[in-house]
């Protein structure tokens, strides 16, 4: 494998979650033919592992409270043949007390997924991986059956380093009807971020380690 990368971040340029639903174009403006709605500040991702061989269980986060060029990353260190519990929460750090945006994606559920990526990983975002050292799987949908990210197994398949790419992607209405439908895990898996639709509130690499 190459040599590891420190890490890298990816943001979209609003930082940020969840507008208003578009229900006519008229109202909105259009970028790249995707809706350009109101962000809420997101400065800090939390991953909380649960394992669930009754080990204690720990967070891992990526925090900017400072919207700085370096943020501040942990290290995701998990054991060979372990199945995780994985919950995703984000917060606004700039405001105090500080914001968790984590109760307006669940209110929003229709209109949000998040998707695993990287060189670590397997799953329905990420096409067949020989290199890969856990398994991602949904632990929860949305009003219409469809993923959303918030909960997921992860399961440590292989020793090992490598990284993964979480995003969180903002689908909203437009004109009426769904951005998010079914199958977008294996569009991201097939033909990558450029083809998906909405956009992205939040994406994030962490350094991962099976041992």
């Amino acid at each position: 494998m190459a040599k590891e990368t420190l890490w890298t971040v990816v943001l979209s340029l609003s930082l940020g979650a969840c507008g208003d639903d578009v229900g006519d174009v008229e109202a909105s403006k259009m970028i790249d033919g995707h809706n350009e709605n109101p962000n809420e500040v997101i400065t800090s991702l939390r991953l909380t592992f649960s394992p669930l061989t009754g080990e204690e269980t720990f967070s891992v986060s990526w925090s900017d409270p400072d919207l700085s060029p370096i943020p501040g990353v942990d290290d995701i260190v998990l054991q060979y043949g372990r199945t995780y519990r994985v919950e995703l929460e984000v917060f606004n750090e700039l405001e105090i007390p500080v914001e968790d945006i984590t109760p307006e994606i669940r209110d929003e559920i229709d209109e949000h997924q998040v998707f695993f990526v990287g060189s670590s990983v397997e799953g329905p975002a990420a096409t067949t991986n020989p290199n890969a050292i856990i398994q991602q799987l949904y632990d929860d949908v949305d009003n219409y059956g469809y993923p959303i990210g918030l909960k997921s197994t992860i399961v440590s398949t292989n020793t090992g380093s490598g990284v993964l790419s979480i995003q969180l992607r903002h689908l909203p209405m437009l004109k009426g009807e769904l951005l998010k439908t079914e199958g977008l895990a294996a569009l991201m898996a097939n033909e990558g971020e450029q083809a998906m639709p909405g956009s992205t509130d939040i994406s994030v690499d962490f350094n991962i380690r099976v041992e």
